[in-house]
Order: structure tokens, then C-alpha cells, then sequence
């Protein structure tokens, strides 16, 4: 047996392979921006209620010192009925966030708002255990429910609610805005990828009568909804996708209403970024390896089940780009990135691999700009950076797919919120041990070997198609990495700052 040959089929098969894969989740996003363009003029008719019913507005939070207050404050101001107006607190923190919300719900209590505080001692279930623990006192028909860090318009409900007037449903979800989206190169970028997921992935999915997902905040469910489809699970880090499909199941309609936006701050900082990306990675795989199964075997249409098969398992796309970065050196070698052994099948084959998961990129973040800002320019200006931050992602959020596929189980991270994106604002109320993190150093070996086929792909003019794009990866692995050493850095000050006071008083026990 011709040892050789066989590596080198095995290895194309498999390079070959994770090509294939990439390429038809970018023909995917053509798919959905098809749809977009078919179903966007289906807006949703609301009815009217002739008596407004209640509502129970739920802010789950976890150590949100920094923006409490000002979550309480703006979900008092909501243009609602009191009367029909319940708000609850559900606060899980362990700093003096417990502190500051109390007080604020004090405060509101004391203005007339029916509003009640509710603090648990563990953190069960994570954010699904506080919504859970929390409907055994809701009092209203319908649940709204807001992170710490959105800031809803006071129309939120009388623009929402009248929706409900059709029994069958059981969500309204609206856009999210971003209030720091110019305030970084990151910022910004989070946006445009944001803006792509409501601007055209909701309306693609949702006017076309497809499922699509309640986004954990900035919407309202009913009640009775949430008890018909089993209520919140905590086994996947993801519980609004997990329910959202549970309930369409069921039987139940979403509404997404792109126009009522619902302002948030976007994660100032890579660190933090990072943890709500891992999370969301996580949760989808999580919840893909739960519920795919059901969704294939329920009587839902054959256009709901294979959108949502693209859904759940675009998580895995992490995996495949990570395997493909991993392949390029080797691929380059034994001439087998695009055009290089010349033949016409493989000029076609990797021509039709370009158009489909690059330039699909591009069609879709530009179309979703047109939606969302009225203006494809933005989305072609920072196409650069969107792909070299989606590369330099890929470590943490491979790791994130593969700890769901062999069922490791992880702590429910909370994104740290920073009142307005300003970032030194964030303190710390002690010193906490923390495992050294490896994988910025993964992310900066992963720049340097995109250094190297960078460079190896100057060599030969043949390789110079694949070189605006070798630079491109690298300057990706490189951003994530040294964004995270500064942010580490950053956070390590801190503590030190917070701390210092306490060791000076020990200093001064001793003396």
C-alpha cells in the first residue's frame, strides 16, 4: 500500500470536507437573505384590546452593581397602567449590587409601583432557576422580561402587547439597538453582527413561517405559553432557544417586531465578549443535541426542518473554520489551496467555495445594513474586520462546541455590563483566584502560524489569491489575543486596587 497516497487523500478528503461544510452554511445565509427579501413586506397586524391585561416585567441580574439602578428606574417609567403593572427583581447577586437594587425597588415602592425584590442565596439554574422562582408570584398574564443592561423606550408595551390579542401568540420579540455601537472598533463590529442576526435572520425566519428564537430579553411571553411548553429548562446555557423551539412545537407563533427597538449596551471589552460568544456557542450546541431530534421527528413542514437544522448546528461552524486554519499550512504545501494544481475542476470547486462562504458574508452583513441603518457602505468598509474577528473567535468558540458534543457542563457566565460601554468603570469589590487562561495564548500561536503561510504564500504566484486572506486571519488571531491579555490585565489592576485597602488594614491589625 502506498502509505503516502493514502495520507494524501485522506487529508484532501477531510480538508475537501470542512470546504463543503463551510460553503453550505455560506449558501445558508443566501438563503436567508432571499427569504428576507420575499417576506419582508408580511408586517404583523396588531389587534386591539378593549381592556389592556397585566403584565409582569421580570429583570433577572446577577453582580449588575452598575447598571441595577438604572434598569429599575427606566422599567418604572414604562407608559403602562400601574394598576396592570407588576415588576420583579430577581437578583442573584453576591456584591453590593443586593444593596443598590433593593434600595431602587425601595424607592419605586414607595412612589405606588407594584414591585417586589427577590433575592436567592444560590444561583440554581442560573438566570431560567430566577425566571422559574419568579412565576411562582407573578400575577401577570404576560411576562416581559429585561437583562440589567437594556434600557426599553416607554412605549415597549403599548406597542407590543396589542399582538397578543391573537390567542395563538406566545412571544413578541423586539430589536435589540446598541446605545456605545460607535464607541470601538469592537463595539462596532458587534453590531453589525447583531444587526444581521435581527435585521435579516429574524424577518427571514419569522415572515417566512419558519421558527425562529426568543433572544432571553427585550420581548414578552405568555403565560400560559411558557407553562404549555414545560416552562424554563436550565440544562442548556441557551434556555430562550431551548423554550423558544419547545413552544413552537407546540404549536405556538412568534412575532418580531424590527421597528420597536429596545436599547442595550454591547460588551465594551474581548474578555467579556468572548464569555457571552462562548456561551451562546455553548448553549446552541447544547440545545441543537436536545432538541434537533424532536424538530425532525415532529409533524412541523419540511421548510421548518431543514431551517431549523441550519439554526442549531451553525454553532459547529467554529469547528470547521478552526480545522481549516488548522489544514492551510499543509494544504499550501501539497498545492491544494484554490487554484493551485491548476486543474479546471478544482479552479470551479474552489471558486464556487469563495462565493459561498465569503462573498455570502458579504451579501448578507450588507443587506442586513440596508434593513437595519439604510446603508451597505458600513458593512463593506468593516467586511475586514468582521471576518478576522469571526477567525480569531474560533478557538474559544470551538472549545465552547466541543465541551457541548462531549457533555461537559460549565458555569452560566454572566456578561459583565459597564454602565454605557465605559469600561473603567467596572470595579471589583475583592480579590478573586482565578485559573490561568490559555487560550490568548492559543489565539497569538494561532496569529504567528498565520504569520508563517502569510509569508509562504508570497512565495509563489500561484499562492497569491489565498494571501489578502492569510493576512486578514493572522491580523484576527492577533486582535482577539492581545485585546484579551489587555483585558486580563486590566482586570488584575483592578482587584489589586480593591483589595489594597483591606490588606492595609490588616497592616495595620498586625502593628
Amino acid at each position: 500500500m502506498d502509505w503516502s497516497a493514502a495520507a494524501h487523500n485522506a487529508f484532501m478528503s477531510i480538508y475537501t470536507l470542512m470546504l463543503v461544510m463551510v460553503s453550505l452554511f455560506g449558501l445558508h445565509r443566501y438563503v436567508l437573505v432571499y427569504l428576507y427579501f420575499r417576506h419582508r413586506k408580511k408586517v404583523p397586524v396588531a389587534g386591539k384590546f378593549e381592556q389592556l391585561p397585566r403584565v409582569t416585567i421580570q429583570l433577572p441580574m446577577y453582580n449588575e452593581r452598575l447598571v441595577a439602578k438604572r434598569i429599575i428606574e427606566r422599567t418604572c417609567l414604562l407608559d403602562y397602567p400601574r394598576e396592570l403593572l407588576q415588576i420583579q427583581v430577581l437578583d442573584d447577586s453576591t456584591d453590593d449590587t443586593v444593596q443598590i437594587a433593593s434600595s431602587a425597588v425601595e424607592q419605586a415602592r414607595a412612589q405606588g409601583f407594584d414591585i417586589e425584590y427577590i433575592h436567592r442565596t444560590n444561583r440554581g439554574g442560573y438566570k431560567a432557576g430566577a425566571l422559574t422562582n419568579g412565576m411562582q408570584t407573578a400575577t401577570g398574564e404576560f411576562i416581559a422580561i429585561f437583562d440589567a443592561d437594556f434600557v426599553p423606550d416607554k412605549d415597549f408595551l403599548n406597542r407590543s402587547i396589542h399582538y397578543f390579542t391573537d390567542p395563538k401568540v406566545c412571544v413578541v420579540q423586539t430589536r435589540w439597538e446598541h446605545i456605545n455601537r460607535n464607541d470601538s472598533l469592537l463595539t462596532r463590529s458587534q453590531a453589525l453582527f447583531l444587526d444581521g442576526h435581527f435585521g435579516i435572520e429574524h424577518v427571514a425566519r419569522n415572515r417566512s413561517e419558519r421558527f425562529m428564537a426568543f433572544n432571553g430579553t427585550a420581548g414578552t411571553w405568555r403565560r400560559t405559553a411558557i407553562e404549555d411548553a414545560g416552562g424554563w429548562h436550565h440544562d442548556t446555557l441557551t434556555e430562550d432557544l431551548d423554550l423558544s423551539y419547545r413552544a413552537q412545537l407546540k404549536g405556538w407563533k412568534f412575532i418580531f417586531l424590527p421597528d420597536l427597538k429596545s436599547p442595550a449596551e454591547l460588551p465594551p471589552e474581548m474578555n467579556a465578549f468572548k464569555a457571552q460568544q462562548f456561551r451562546w456557542t455553548k448553549g446552541g450546541a447544547q440545545t441543537a443535541l436536545k432538541i434537533l431530534p424532536k424538530v425532525m421527528m415532529s409533524k412541523a413542514s419540511l421548510k421548518v426542518k431543514l431551517e431549523a437544522f441550519f439554526h442549531l448546528t451553525c454553532f459547529t461552524v467554529h469547528l470547521y473554520m478552526l480545522m481549516l486554519v488548522l489544514m492551510l499550512f499543509p494544504a499550501m504545501c501539497i498545492q491544494s489551496v484554490p487554484l493551485e494544481n491548476g486543474t479546471a475542476w478544482r479552479a470551479i470547486f474552489d471558486i464556487g467555495v469563495f462565493a459561498l462562504a465569503t462573498m455570502s458574508v458579504t451579501v448578507f452583513y450588507m443587506a442586513s445594513q440596508v434593513e437595519v441603518m439604510g446603508d451597505w457602505r458600513t458593512a463593506i468598509k468593516f467586511m475586514p474586520m468582521l471576518m478576522a474577528l469571526g477567525v480569531g473567535m474560533s478557538v474559544s468558540n470551538a472549545k465552547g462546541v466541543i465541551e457541548a458534543f462531549i457533555g461537559k457542563k460549565s458555569e452560566f457566565v454572566r456578561t459583565p455590563k459597564y454602565g454605557c460601554g465605559d469600561i473603567t468603570q467596572e470595579t471589583f469589590v475583592g480579590p478573586r483566584k482565578k485559573r490561568r487562561n490559555l487560550l490568548p495564548y492559543i489565539e497569538f500561536a494561532f496569529g504567528l502560524y498565520m504569520t508563517v503561510c502569510f509569508i509562504w504564500s508570497l512565495t509563489s504566484i500561484n499562492r497569491l489569491l489565498s494571501t489578502p486572506f492569510m493576512l486578514i486571519f493572522a491580523f484576527g488571531f492577533y486582535y482577539v489575543s492581545i485585546m484579551s491579555f489587555l483585558g486580563e490585565r486590566r482586570t488584575a489592576r483592578e482587584r489589586r486596587l480593591a483589595s489594597a485597602p483591606q490588606l492595609q488594614l490588616v497592616e495595620a491589625d498586625k502593628n
